[in-house]
């Protein structure tokens, strides 16, 4: 019964998550930085996966990758669909599942230290919540980079010449992604104690 229970907690959990990432995708489509929209749910992805488990940020980061194919891909479509769609679901699963990896890590580091005696989450869980919060946008921006590099590396030419940009990689990172890397890190970075916080009450419940 008690296994049940939590089975039943957890997948409530994730489908709640689950519909705040749709949600935060649909509004963040419309936030742009340069020619892509922002990515708002990485936080609720860094949550499910601390919360859940490795499993539960990939599949928020399955349905956050689903979303941006649909509404967010249909330039890079027109020209390679089969590199769009593998790279697009990949940066968005990947980015969820290490992130969960990531929080695990230190988790477990905390429980060798036999820190969480004394009814308080122990640093390394909160490191582990920072960690995994920088990361989430790291995979996910990086594995973009690689999907661009190798399937769109004569369009990319193509585009930053045509942007005034003489270096592919200047205009991958100046012209194209830049911007977005960094305010998603920093919306991470500046939330990690909410996100925290977030994290601590799912554990006590």
């Amino acid at each position: 019964m008690k296994k049940s229970s939590i089975s039943a907690r957890t997948i409530a959990g994730v489908a709640i998550l689950t519909a705040v990432v749709v949600i935060l995708q649909l509004v963040g489509s419309q936030i742009r930085f340069g020619p892509f929209s922002i990515s708002l749910v990485l936080i609720p992805i860094v949550v499910g996966a601390a919360l859940y488990g490795p499993l539960a940020g990939a599949w928020l980061g399955f349905v956050f990758s689903v979303i941006v194919l649909i509404m967010d891909s249909a330039a890079f479509m027109a020209i390679n669909a089969f590199g769009t769609v593998l790279t697009v679901l990949l940066k968005g699963t990947l980015a969820g599942l290490i992130a969960g990896f990531v929080y695990r890590f230190f988790r477990k580091w905390a429980l060798i230290f036999k820190n969480l005696d004394s009814g308080k989450e122990s640093w390394q869980i909160n490191m582990g919540v920072v960690m995994a919060a920088i990361i989430c946008p790291i995979i996910n921006t990086g594995i973009f980079v690689l999907g661009c590099l190798i399937f769109f590396l004569p369009t990319l030419r193509e585009w930053g010449a045509a942007n005034g940009y003489s270096n592919v990689a200047r205009y991958l990172f100046l012209g194209m992604i830049g911007a977005n890397f960094l305010v998603e890190l920093l919306i991470n970075l500046i939330l990690s104690p909410v996100i925290v916080q977030i994290i601590h009450l799912g554990r006590r419940k």
